[in-house]
């Protein structure tokens, strides 16, 4: 019995692994199109070359401000809301040096002042010096004279703009707060009717009496739940519960008599004490109760222990029988009189209640009442005071302020006038290292455009992304010898490492991808397209089963195009075609040896150009089962899905179909389409074989970086 094999959990999580397949992608996208950055960042640069050398030269004049700034540091002054914040100051200047207004009011000055002189496009910047509230002008233009002057008027109209813009805040300031006074002078007027009015109704010592009347409820409404509770006990609680409860909770002055010689009838009443009463009316009467119940109590045991040896006519007995006669009516007579107490107790508890309950509602509705007067004179007076503070605020702050003098408490000073304009060396560093960036940044766009058209696999990330079928093995691109068309095949003493590993690992996927089941034996070989390599792959793999040991049967199921006897170096004019077509043709005199004396092909022999009505006949399902009893393996190199229906015709008659896909060739969408046909016709995948994978992408692991392992040296 086969064990249960552990999920195995991914090691990546999917918004990761997406990532990871995003820049596996690029990153060989880059290295297969490196040439584009080659092509993009020249040309960019030269673009920007010629547009700088042959662009009319700019001449710079620069000029310098100093903008003083007195804060007023009295705290709680309304003025301080009109002026600025120091951390947003000199930005907020510098937007004015640069703004529109000014540049235009410049403008209109120079052409105004300087007729006849050529205008031109300036562009003005403004930079401050760290650490001080100095301004450094830059103004860039094709005229030197003009540019001079713009900038020079440009210093000129941002002193007359402040100047007009402190007289307007100055007007605007004394308004505003002149019409805010003024608003709130009714305002008091009206906050002192009102307390007037309410002073004339209310009584302001009562009102401070609520706090008084709110602690009075509260003990009112304790006094209530303590009343209330002794009645709910009483009414639940028999009259011996009671009795005792009063029993322990007044000192008992009786008990000593109670247990008393019970022998003489003569002692019974003085012990009972019939005619005494408590100080708390009716607590004698309860104790007497329970003591002369404890005595019946006693007189029947007294005549259950006699009886064992006197006679019921005995005198003993007899007296014993009289005195329990008399305590019990005497214990009726004090039942009733405890009863008749409990029920005056209750009855009195219940008018305590009922007097609590209409004091309770009479004074909580009295307090409710003056705590809302109250409430109502508090907010007329908090009120007042806010109103009244910010009254006496405005006024202050107005009383400081002196319309005779500038409102503006910041100075402007001319430091530096506009200088002389000078010719503006180009920034060839700068410009040229933009355009770079723009060559380059256009080759990652050009890209991305190839990356949205272009659905070919590079990575096996992207493989496991786009699939679900299981990934039988990767084989890494292997280039071509010299003066040779094909690549070569395995060989017994291949020097190519990652190659023959590669197919020894794909050889172990299918040998043991049923573990305690019966590996496939007949195996498909397709692709989507040509040229994704099914053909290496089906013989490279039927190389690598026959080295372990395996008999192997090669099969070149491609009846149009099949070239497996040109790889092997075979010329065979019979083959899988003349089994087929032709009568009494014996297969296994076609087949071919290689240079493993357990692998034998079978060529494909004359071209059939009506191939796929041969696989339906019986003929096919014959030869199949034949080659499949007398080898291990068999395996079948078909023409691609998608060129014929050959493939999809043989893929349900054999064990499973291995699909090929081509790194870097093979679209994504003519894959899905082609193992999706495959499953509508039943066929069973066993996986995919990834094939010609740059060894250079992240995720391939290659077996190259681990030569010297192989080596034989000791």
């Amino acid at each position: 019995m086969s064990e249960e094999l552990p999920e195995i959990k991914p090691r990546r999580s999917p918004g990761t692994s997406n990532f990871h397949a995003k820049f596996q992608r690029y990153r060989n996208l880059f290295f297969r199109y490196w040439w584009v950055a080659l092509l993009t960042v020249p040309v960019a640069v030269a673009v920007q070359y010629w547009r700088v050398n042959y662009t009319p030269p700019q001449f710079s004049s620069y000029g310098q401000m100093i903008v003083n700034i007195k804060l007023n540091q009295q705290q709680g002054a309304i003025g301080s809301l009109y002026q600025e914040e120091l951390g947003n100051f000199v930005g907020t200047q510098a937007a004015i040096m640069q703004g529109g207004t000014v540049l235009t009011r410049a403008k209109d000055r120079v052409a105004s002042e300087n007729q006849g002189l050529a205008a031109c496009l300036v562009k003005v910047d403004v930079a401050v010096l760290p650490k001080t509230t100095i301004f450094v002008l830059h103004a860039v233009g094709r005229e030197p004279q003009y540019t001079q002057k713009f900038l020079q008027a440009c210093m000129g109209e941002y002193i007359n703009l402040k100047k007009e813009m402190a007289a307007h805040t100055s007007d605007t300031t004394i308004a505003s707060m002149t019409e805010q006074i003024q608003k709130l002078e009714p305002e008091l007027n009206r906050v002192d009717e009102q307390i007037s009015a309410f002073l004339s109704t209310n009584d302001l010592a009562i009102l401070e009496q609520s706090a008084v009347m709110n602690n009075y409820v509260t003990v009112l409404f304790q006094r209530l739940a303590e009343a209330q509770s002794q009645f709910d006990l009483l009414n639940a609680m028999t009259l011996d519960q009671n009795l005792l409860i009063e029993q322990q909770n007044q000192p008992s002055r009786l008990r000593a008599g109670s247990m008393g010689d019970l022998s003489s009838s003569g002692n019974v009443l003085v012990n009972a004490d019939v005619a005494s009463t408590g100080p708390a009316g009716g607590s004698t009467i309860g104790n007497d109760y329970l003591s002369i119940k404890q005595q019946i109590l006693l007189l029947k045991s007294d005549k259950e222990r006699f009886a064992e040896y006197l006679k019921p006519q005995h005198p003993r007995m007899v007296s014993l029988d009289d005195n329990t006669a008399r305590m019990t009516r005497i214990l009726a007579i004090y039942r009733d009189q405890s009863l008749e107490q409990l029920e005056a107790r209750k009855s009195a508890l219940q008018l305590q209640i009922l007097n609590l309950k209409k004091e309770t509602q009479r004074v909580g509705k009295e307090s409710l009442e003056l705590a809302s007067k109250r409430g109502e004179y508090e907010r007329i007076k908090a009120r007042g005071g806010r109103i009244q503070a910010l009254y006496d605020q405005l006024l202050t702050s107005l009383q400081m302020l002196d319309v005779n003098k500038e409102i503006s408490p910041e100075t402007v000073t001319v430091y530096q006038p506009a200088s002389d304009a000078i010719p503006q060396p180009p920034e060839w560093a700068r410009n040229l290292i933009l355009a770079a960036l723009m060559g380059l940044g256009l080759a990652f766009l050009i890209l991305f455009i190839v990356d949205r058209t272009d659905d070919r696999l590079n990575s096996y990330t992207e493989l496991q992304e786009f699939f679900d079928e299981q990934v039988l093995g990767q084989i890494p691109r292997e280039g071509r010898r010299r003066f040779s068309v094909d690549i070569p095949l395995l060989q017994a003493e291949d020097k190519r490492t990652a190659f023959v590993e590669s197919f020894r690992n794909l050889r172990s996927s299918l040998l043991y991808l049923t573990p305690g089941g019966t590996s496939p034996r007949i195996l498909l070989v397709t692709s989507s397209v040509p040229n994704d390599g099914k053909s290496v792959t089906a013989a490279n793999l039927a190389l690598a089963l026959a080295m372990s040991g395996s008999k192997v049967l090669l099969v070149d199921a491609d009846l149009r195009k099949g070239l497996l006897h040109t790889r092997f170096g075979i010329v065979a004019d019979q083959g899988l075609g003349q089994v087929l077509s032709e009568k009494n043709q014996d297969w296994r005199k076609l087949t071919q040896p290689t240079r493993l004396p357990n692998l034998r092909l079978l060529p494909r022999g004359k071209v059939q150009k009506h191939s796929t009505e041969f696989f339906f006949a019986a003929d096919m399902q014959n030869f199949i089962k034949e080659a499949a009893s007398e080898n291990d393996f068999v395996i079948l190199d078909t023409p691609p899905v998608m060129a014929a229906d050959d493939a999809a015709t043989l893929a349900p008659r054999v064990d499973g179909v291995i699909f090929v896909i081509r790194a870097e060739q093979t679209s994504a969408r003519i894959a899905r389409a082609s193992l999706d046909l495959l499953h509508q016709r039943k066929a069973k995948i066993l996986g995919v074989v990834f094939n010609a994978v740059r060894p250079g992408v992240g995720d391939y692991h290659y077996y190259d970086r681990y030569k010297d392992y192989y080596s034989t040296k000791g």
